[in-house]
């Protein structure tokens, strides 16, 4: 089992680091983050930006894949389909919750729902997770 500190340090400095996605539950069939909607996370409208959140859930099921993986493997991901509901605010926090469709060997589905700081739905994000053998 990965522990959540260590996962969330491997962040830190890539991407999901950069955006403020903090991780607050791994287990191998679910993952959960938090991510404060920053004025740079942002459409001109103030509503988080679509890549923000493509990015937020693009995370979510490559953290999950990773905790799932076999020793030296790796993972990228290789297909991803966001569906958008509604918008979040500027300065609102909002929250992901991934779960996983399938975990095979060699791919790995995850379905990501993203709600707003009210509860609603904003968007679903479907991904495909390639198992990359060891080199």
């Amino acid at each position: 089992m990965h522990d959540l500190a260590a996962v969330q340090a491997r962040l830190e400095p890539l991407l999901p680091g950069l955006m403020g996605i903090k991780l607050i539950a791994l287990a191998p069939e679910k993952v959960v983050a938090e991510m404060l909607v920053r004025p740079d996370l942002c459409t001109a409208g103030n509503i988080m930006h679509g890549g923000a959140a493509m990015a937020f859930a693009d995370t979510l099921g490559a953290v999950g894949t990773f905790i799932n993986l076999p020793a030296g493997h790796g993972t990228t991901t290789t297909d991803s389909s966001t569906k958008f509901i509604a918008g979040a605010k500027v300065g609102s926090v909002v929250k992901g919750e991934s779960v996983a469709l399938h975990r095979g060997r060699s791919t790995m589905v995850w379905q990501t729902s993203i709600t707003n700081a009210e509860g609603k739905l904003c968007a679903v994000v479907i991904q495909t997770q390639l198992v990359l053998a060891p080199r």
